[in-house]
């Protein structure tokens, strides 16, 4: 289990159509790859997704961070990974997509080594998993075109992106909502509005007849005020995303009431701590969504695996393969309407990039 030897690489895909949201837009995939050989031969294979848009991460620095701290992993013990995960955090404390490609690539070799699906890992039989898909923001018309698409597809809940224009959000949730009539509808402001505008914003909605199952990061990350006043006075759950980065941040959305459900992204965290917050969560009746950023099947299939082996995930974001160029035809372990299935998968992630 003594790692012999880290590679970095770029990891590059075409996207079928722009991933646009409040805090930005991808056009195309730029990530950063890493590969974990033990001294037997056995690969495991991590993926950093950078957003810069969101976590100011860049793919140069990431790319040399990786470089760096892996190189600092020849020689050390793969199978003590919950002492390499600490020092990995402390090592890459303002660069979480690197320390999430490490420690997957870690846990990658590992269960591949034992011979046994990563989902496993995480608990003892795997739960089939239904993703949602991402309605991304848009004219209306794309937005029609989406959802015609992906309803026919057989997608049964669409996230729709809000948070640039409130009258065109609103156009767009009502066209969803007609279109889609018997599909969930999940929101996803990505700090776009404050707690005034999206309580008027679910107000106007709620008087077309529209109830969505949550409205996930309405405000601001900090702005720690205004999600409570949403989680207090609004009907509809609230889903904290980028205002909860670490552990610390969990528990403080937990005691202070400021969410009803916490979205993990193994992107903010790492796999292992994400770990910890899903089962926290859980403990204290908090309701979970798994995401992730803009990632290829390697990262995304990791968090399904964590997801499927926990079995305590009440929203599945895991959609981004769908916007990636022939990404979803290489997956074994996902069909073409979102499901993830691994009750036939062998060992680790099951994905080669």
């Amino acid at each position: 289990m003594i790692i012999k030897n880290f590679k970095v690489s770029l990891l590059n895909a075409e996207l079928l159509q722009p991933f646009r949201t409040a805090l930005g837009d991808h056009n195309v995939l730029e990530n950063v790859l890493c590969s974990l050989e033990l001294f037997d031969g056995t690969i495991g294979y991590g993926e950093a997704a950078v957003a810069t848009h969101i976590t100011s991460e860049t793919v140069h620095e990431t790319k040399r961070n990786l470089e760096r701290v892996g190189q600092s992993l020849i020689g050390r013990d793969a199978s003590d990974y919950l002492n390499l995960s600490a020092e990995l955090h402390d090592r890459l404390l303002t660069n979480k997509c690197a320390l999430a490609a490490i420690e997957t690539a870690l846990i990658d070799a590992l269960t591949r080594q034992w011979k046994m699906p990563l989902w496993k890992f995480f608990g003892s039989k795997p739960r089939r998993l239904a993703s949602d898909i991402t309605i991304v923001i848009a004219d209306l018309k794309e937005t029609e075109d989406s959802v015609r698409k992906f309803y026919k597809q057989g997608f049964r809940a669409f996230k729709v992106k809000i948070g640039r224009d409130e009258d065109l959000d609103v156009k767009r949730v009502g066209a969803v909502k007609r279109l889609a009539p018997r599909a969930a509808i999940y929101l996803d402001a990505n700090q776009g509005y404050d707690a005034k505008q999206t309580l008027r914003f679910l107000k106007r909605i709620d008087k077309d007849g529209i109830r969505p199952q949550l409205i996930e990061q309405p405000v601001p990350r900090d702005d720690w005020d205004g999600l409570m006043k949403v989680a207090r006075e609004s009907k509809i759950p609230v889903c904290a995303d980028e205002s909860v980065r670490s552990l610390t941040d969990a528990v403080a959305i937990i005691n202070q009431k400021s969410a009803q459900v916490i979205n993990i992204k193994i992107m903010k965290t790492g796999i292992f701590e994400s770990r910890e917050i899903a089962i926290l969560a859980k403990a204290k009746g908090v309701g979970l969504m798994i995401g992730g950023m803009m990632e290829t099947s390697l990262a995304m299939t990791a968090s399904a695996h964590m997801a499927a082996g926990l079995g305590c995930f009440d929203f599945i974001d895991l959609d981004t393969p769908y916007f990636i160029k022939g990404a979803v035809k290489k997956n074994p372990w996902l069909n073409n309407c979102g499901i993830y299935d691994f009750t036939r998968s062998q060992d680790g992630i099951g994905i080669r990039p």
